[in-house]
């Protein structure tokens, strides 16, 4: 038929038809106009999304399922897709670099999550609540019960107890439905993202008692008020008449939480507070497991207890832009290549003073006996043979695997570059190791050592085994970031400047808590938590410590 006669068709078409048509064109496209009209520009990115995979499902051959498994940018529903990915690149580019979480995200954890980010959103900093909530507090008075309920985090010690401590505290948040408010110091301002979509986590500059000098003893801390009669265990202080907040002392006192601070007495009194001030240096969501008030949400929240700190470190701690730019070019100049990444942290404590050589041969123990590290030969390495464009990884001449050292001392590092760069291996694989920074003493109170830490912190988190040291907050971190057992260097006996066994896998990757709280709580004598928690255990490397296990 010629394009006159179809033209000749379509003019005959009866009008009914053609309303027909139309009809049904508008029918169709309803739901779209629907989905636009209620959602607006997010309807839009939502359509697109869809066509753009149904176009990728289209293009895919039918064995697209053995193609590698795109990385979980949002860590199974941990991270909301409501960010500014240019203001933060570690949120979605670092997910790409960890290896797979070996523990699911409970769905009830997400909803948690998402209802704690519509509360902040509603109650944070430049909202009409927080100033309603702000002129209460400056009045003097806690007032009844406010709609808005806020936890004030300080931070303390280095950079590795103030990560714990700060994960700690946004789970109280999330048990307790408090808005965590941050204190960034100047060593602190821009080291991390801002964690909660559409609002902020700062404490704003106006804040009237970030300065003060807290200490347990202080008139504001919660023991003291016990001790005054100012708060009591039977409620018979009205939560209009209590001071107007609290302070909740949690640092480490002679290897103890102060006493009354994780008994169920104590949390029901501390819930009267509608504004809480909270200063840690430890690892205390082990001891929230302890109140049986806050059992059955952390039940649903972490059906597998190994999986706190990983899940929620991975949520809320990102690395602000500079820190994840030093990260992600040493990463991408040094490591990314290697078939396999090796990171041994060394950090020694000020309690137990360990000499460099002593350090050293327990470290070559520890590689050797768990084949971490490749035996040497004595004669010279080989030249690296670098594979051509169609060689396979399978067919290289050489494996090569990257050893990241981390440690405020160079000595580690060129003792061990020495040994790999001097000699052969018998294997026949080439090992490089690699030493970011090496600042000799901690300095946290300088913004680039923090960012530096808080990189290598990173940087050990993408490598695929992991030799830590006891007692090291800095280690805990990192092996919990990554959600893998290190190999951690068992504790010295200092009379004889040696170990029986050179490194031990952990029970679990959670960290320790070195300073457990007293649970005498009203009992006549302190009880041991491991004796009738069933998901507890002491640490192998601090034997009085805490922690979680699966």
């Amino acid at each position: 038929m010629g394009s006159e006669a179809m033209e000749a068709a379509g003019a005959r078409d009866p009008p009914e038809r053609r309303r027909g048509a139309v009809m049904a064109v508008l029918l169709a496209a309803l739901p779209l106009l629907l989905l636009l009209f209620l959602f607006g520009d997010r309807a839009a990115s939502i359509a697109a999304d869809a066509l753009a995979r149904a176009q990728v499902k289209q293009q895919s051959p039918r064995n697209a399922s053995s193609s590698p498994r795109e990385p979980d940018r949002l860590l199974g529903g941990l991270l909301s897709p409501n960010f500014d990915e240019p203001a933060c690149r570690s949120r979605y580019e670092g997910s790409r670099r960890w290896k797979p979480s070996p523990f699911p995200v409970s769905p009830y954890l997400v909803r948690k999550l998402r209802q704690y980010e519509a509360n902040h959103r509603r109650c944070g900093p430049d909202t009409s609540r927080y100033r309603e909530a702000m002129a209460q507090l400056r009045s003097g008075r806690n007032g009844d019960r406010g709609e808005c309920r806020y936890v004030v985090w300080l931070p303390v010690q280095g950079l590795g107890n103030r990560m714990l401590s700060l994960v700690s505290t946004f789970l109280y948040a999330l048990l307790t439905a408090r808005v965590l408010l941050v204190h960034e110091p100047p060593e602190m301002e821009g080291l991390f993202c801002e964690p909660f979509p559409g609002t902020s986590w700062l404490l704003p500059a106006s804040f009237p008692y970030k300065d003060v000098r807290f200490g347990s003893e202080s008139k504001e801390s919660y023991v003291t008020m016990l001790q005054n009669n100012v708060v009591r265990y039977d409620g018979g202080n009205a939560s209009s008449a209590l001071p107007a907040y609290v302070y909740l002392h949690l640092e480490n006192m002679n290897l103890r939480l102060q006493s009354h601070t994780f008994c169920e007495e104590d949390h029901r009194a501390l819930d009267g507070f509608n504004w809480m001030v909270l200063r840690s240096d430890s690892y205390f969501a082990v001891a929230l497991f302890l109140v049986p008030t806050y059992s059955d949400e952390l039940e649903r929240m972490f059906p597998s207890k190994g999986s706190v700190f990983h899940h929620l470190g991975r949520y809320l701690l990102h690395p602000g832009n500079p820190a994840w730019g030093i990260a992600q070019r040493f990463f991408d100049g040094y490591l990314a290549g290697a078939d396999q990444r090796l990171g041994v942290q060394v950090r020694i404590v000020w309690h137990h003073p360990v000499p460099f050589d002593v350090m050293f041969d327990q470290i070559l123990r520890c590689t050797r006996e768990h084949r971490l590290l490749p035996q040497l030969t004595g004669s010279e390495p080989p030249a690296i043979v670098r594979p051509s464009s169609n060689t396979t990884a399978t067919s290289k001449a050489n494996k090569v695997k990257a050893v990241l050292v981390v440690s405020l001392k160079p000595e580690y590092y060129d003792k061990l570059h020495g040994m790999y760069y001097n000699n052969a291996t018998a294997s026949g694989e080439l090992v490089t190791v690699y030493q970011p920074s090496h600042d000799q003493d901690q300095h946290t109170e300088a913004r680039a050592h923090n960012e530096r830490a808080l990189a290598e912190i990173f940087l050990l988190s993408y490598c695929d085994e992991m030799v830590t040291t006891s007692w090291s907050t800095f280690g805990y971190v990192a092996h919990a970031l990554a959600g893998l057992r290190p190999r951690l260097l068992a504790p010295l006996d200092l009379s004889k400047m040696r170990s029986d066994v050179a490194c031990v896998r952990p029970a679990s990757i959670e960290p320790c808590l070195h300073s457990p709280p007293s649970l005498v709580c009203r009992r006549k004598q302190d009880l041991d938590p491991v004796a009738h928690v069933p998901f507890l255990r002491h640490c192998e490397d601090v034997d009085f410590g805490l922690k979680l296990v699966d």
